[in-house]
């Protein structure tokens, strides 16, 4: 198990930019791949963006790329996504959690419990 926290999300314009963080813990957090997730108001949860455990690949959702950019840091145990130029539509609760990715989907691993989640709310 891989404990983690969210931060960073907060009440911004669209077009503006936030930075979330994720801080793990546990030593296996090195060797897992990464992924941020969100879940809107009445919607089931989806993917947002991974990255492979030493940072070598990363992962989109066409709905985000091009905007959003994840990036980790496992001296720090940590994983972030960089969120430019935000919409209304991305207005959600975003989680990070261990995944497993392939093609251009990643998918939340079942035996990791989620965290508390950050809320970003992006208003037009």
């Amino acid at each position: 198990q891989v404990q983690l926290v969210e931060s960073g999300g907060g009440l911004v314009q669209a077009g503006e930019s936030l930075r979330l963080s994720c801080a793990a813990s546990g030593p296996a957090f090195i060797t897992y791949t990464m992924g941020w997730f969100r879940q809107a108001p009445g919607k089931e949860r989806e993917f947002v963006g991974g990255i492979g455990y030493d940072g070598g690949r990363t992962y989109y959702a066409h709905s985000v790329e091009g905007r959003f950019t994840i990036s980790r840091d496992n001296t720090k145990k940590e994983v972030y996504l960089q969120m430019n130029n935000l919409r209304p539509e991305d207005t959600a609760v975003y989680y990070c959690n261990v995944a497993y990715c392939t093609g251009h989907l990643c998918s939340p691993a079942s035996f990791n419990s989620w965290g508390q989640g950050t809320h970003v709310t992006v208003s037009s």
